[in-house]
């Protein structure tokens, strides 16, 4: 893995260069940092404050971006696939249109983050705080999402086909006209949540908390 101070990374995209994939930039500090388009891929930011940074567009695939603080950045339409966030804070972040596909957010805050339209599919959110987060018309079809919480969030209109919510917590959350086929629900909390326009059929709902407060056998 390749090396670069901070100071000569900003110099070099200033100046027009934009591939700085496989820098390890671990714990660095570029806050509000502007990289709009940069390739980032495989770099290692492991613990970075990325505060309120404008990466939209950015290629992060396969990034280490485990412990990563990156609370209200822009990563829109940003290239996020297989990378690895891990108890990451992302609250208030921007990942609408992302791809975000097979990537690692166990544990990871993203409290009132947006995304919208994000490509989710086969990503990892075990243990994540989704509360008030807008997951409008996102593809998480076979996501894993056990005992995260969902509470207050926007799911309508998203693919969940072969996801797993078992465990997690759903109330108020809003699934009008999502897509559930064979989707899991066991032991999930969906207390005053909005089903309107969904088909439940095929779908994994014992010993879940329905949207009235009864138990489903």
């Amino acid at each position: 893995m390749n090396t670069m101070t901070i100071d000569e990374l900003l110099k070099r995209y200033v100046m027009g260069e934009r591939d700085f994939s496989r820098l390890d930039l671990h714990a660095a500090y570029l806050s509000k940092v502007d990289l709009v388009d940069a390739n980032l891929q495989g770099v290692d930011l492991a613990g970075a404050n990325l505060v309120g940074a404008n990466l939209r567009g950015a290629n992060l695939r396969g990034a280490n971006l485990s412990r990563v603080d990156l609370s209200m950045a822009n990563l829109g339409q940003a290239n996020l696939a297989e990378a690895v966030l891990t108890n990451a804070t992302l609250s208030g972040a921007d990942f609408s249109d992302a791809d975000l596909s097979g990537a690692v957010l166990d544990g990871a805050l993203l409290k009132l983050a947006n995304l919208n339209n994000a490509n989710l599919c086969n990503v990892r959110l075990r243990n994540a705080d989704l509360h008030g987060a807008n997951l409008y018309n996102a593809n998480l079809r076979r996501s894993l999402l056990t005992h995260t919480d969902l509470v207050g969030a926007i799911l309508s209109a998203a693919d969940l086909s072969g996801a797993d919510f078992s465990g997690a917590v759903l109330v108020r959350a809003n699934l009008y006209r999502t897509t559930l086929s064979a989707t899991d629900f066991t032991g999930a909390n969906l207390m005053g949540a909005n089903l309107q326009g969904v088909d439940l059929k095929g779908v994994d709902l014992r010993r879940a908390v329905m949207p009235d407060g009864t138990i489903h056998l």
